[in-house]
């Protein structure tokens, strides 16, 4: 059995997570940087999740302050200013949280979303099978139809602008983000509050997309999802592992192993004050 001290974990997510008062993040250009050195961050942290984000590496390890004026909350700005630039990823995903992805890593993530190369009639397929709501196709058509859409014009032209179907439209506004179908790409002055993002079909604004996924299967993408991971926390449980990608199981399993067999992944790994085994990056071992 390999044993990893906490001391050492401690050490290496403090780099990763951009942690010490050196490493943390100042400005935009630093943002894309570390979002390409991690390949996938959340935006805020989430409660339960072990992953780097962007909060914390910026404003340290402490909770997302409620006051708009912390200095924590510059995030909130880049991340409105780079919607449109193409730079990196950004829409719910993991978890259906605020997630962002590096170009690079983001055909990996598509490779398991359940998009086929025919953006104008993979959703249909799903909603025939009874996997795509109707508020999600009304939604998805509307923008097919129109093209990029503020969330109050997108309501309407999806036929969900009234009060009750709020919360359907809510739904179906993440079901499409986490599996790749739209995106946030800007931000608009629409509604009371004069802030509200405009959707868009994720292979309009990203046209080279399917292209880039064409020769990566799922088990590739799996591994390099995982090793990124790995490559982030160092070490973890696998039912963290488990819990963030919320992969069937026998296809997590089998991923692990094979990195296993690679040599890029230890697995039985002691952690000190921990009970149960851990996996973790060979290099830390």
């Amino acid at each position: 059995m390999s044993h990893l001290s906490v001391e050492t974990l401690k050490a290496y997510r403090s780099h990763t997570f951009r942690l010490a008062p050196g490493r943390r993040v100042t400005s935009q250009e630093e943002a894309i940087d570390f979002v390409n050195e991690r390949g996938f961050i959340y935006f805020w942290p989430i409660s339960g999740i072990t992953l780097p984000s962007l909060w914390v590496a910026v404003a340290g390890d402490r909770p997302v302050a409620d006051a708009h004026d912390d200095p924590g909350h510059v995030s909130w700005g880049w991340k409105d200013a780079l919607l449109d630039k193409q730079v990196w990823y950004y829409a719910k995903v993991l978890r259906r949280k605020a997630t962002i992805i590096s170009l690079d890593a983001l055909p990996y993530f598509y490779a398991l979303s359940e998009n086929y190369g025919a953006p104008e009639e993979d959703y249909l397929t799903l909603y025939e099978q009874g996997r795509l709501t109707q508020e999600a196709k009304n939604i998805y058509e509307a923008l097919l139809d129109n093209g990029a859409l503020d969330t109050i014009a997108l309501r309407k032209a999806a036929h969900l602008s009234s009060p009750e179907n709020a919360a359907r439209f809510e739904r179906a506004l993440t079901d499409l983000q986490t599996d790749f179908k739209i995106l946030p790409v800007r931000v608009t002055e629409a509604g009371a509050w004069h802030y509200a993002y405009a959707y868009d079909i994720t292979t309009r604004h990203f046209p080279d997309l399917i292209e880039r996924t064409r020769f990566i299967d799922e088990r590739q993408a799996r591994q390099k999802l995982i090793e990124l991971y790995l490559h982030s926390v160092g070490a973890i449980e696998g039912r963290h592992i488990a819990r963030l990608f919320g992969w069937p199981p026998v296809e997590l399993e089998g991923a692990l192993q094979r990195l296993i067999e690679r040599g890029v992944v230890r697995d039985g790994v002691k952690v000190e004050g921990e009970a149960a085994q851990w996996y973790a990056l060979a290099e830390l071992i």
